[in-house]
């Protein structure tokens, strides 16, 4: 019983941190640009409380928690999101490139609070990222197990937000780069844009599988980029990875 909510601790404090960090910063890159409907709605908060959604912060992603912890005795994957940050864009001197900042930022957060962390952690030569992270928990079992998912998940987040598609924080972003006639059309697609990546990145994967059929992009995708920016996030550091003969010092 100790270790599994030892386990449920390691994967929720992690994505609490970073998931209300994340939304904290659309409110102040909204405030710092003139509009306060955020903080008049009292989301200015590193409280999580004040931006829990019930289905996206609760329901869901409790789910799929404690059905993987009682099946594969891990957390392979999660998924949830919070309650949006309220913006009033006409109060923006620029309300379309206002947007593409203000959701900018919730990215642009998560990435720092990436390379922050590993900032705070020991220097080491490793091989790879993995390799790196292999060798922290096997020094720092409980703290390193923090730190590994509190960076994975700021990346994962991060990374999944600037998927351009609306009303996702790259979807927003596009609207701001896009000529405005495109930029319209693109914004439209807001109301469904969650559900086609529901659809597309989660559902429709892993029913193919089940006929045998590989598709998963977006996972595949990840399988790409998130070794590349782990090993990123720890050069910035400071640490040695993929370099040397995988000697620790």
């Amino acid at each position: 019983m100790t270790e599994f909510i030892l386990q449920l601790a390691i994967a929720v404090i992690p994505a609490v941190l970073a998931i209300t960090l994340h939304e904290a910063a659309h409110g102040y890159a909204a405030l710092a640009m003139g509009d306060d409907t955020a903080r008049r709605a009292g989301r200015l908060s590193l409280n999580p409380l004040r931006h829990v959604d019930r289905v996206g912060t609760i329901l869901l992603p409790g789910f799929l928690l404690l059905f993987q912890l009682l099946t594969i005795h891990r957390v392979a994957f999660m998924f949830g999101w919070a309650k949006p940050v309220p913006v009033s864009a006409w109060k923006f001197r620029d309300p379309r490139r206002g947007m593409m900042i203000v959701a900018a930022a919730g990215p642009a957060m998560n990435f720092g609070l990436a390379v922050l962390t590993a900032l705070l952690l020991p220097t080491m030569i490793a091989p790879s990222a993995f390799g790196y992270f292999e060798r922290l928990l096997f020094l720092h079992p409980i703290a390193g197990a923090l730190a590994f998912y509190f960076i994975l998940t700021n990346l994962v987040l991060g990374l999944f937000n600037l998927i351009p598609i609306p009303p996702l924080d790259g979807g927003r972003i596009a609207v701001g780069l896009l000529p405005e006639p495109l930029a319209r059309a693109w914004a439209r697609t807001e109301r469904a844009g969650i559900l086609v990546v529901l659809l597309v990145v989660f559902l429709l994967p892993r029913l193919l599988a089940e006929f045998g059929i590989r598709f998963d992009p977006f996972g595949e995708a990840l399988d790409t980029v998130v070794p590349w920016a782990l090993r990123l996030v720890l050069t910035v550091a400071g640490h040695h990875v993929g370099v040397g003969d995988g000697r620790y010092i």
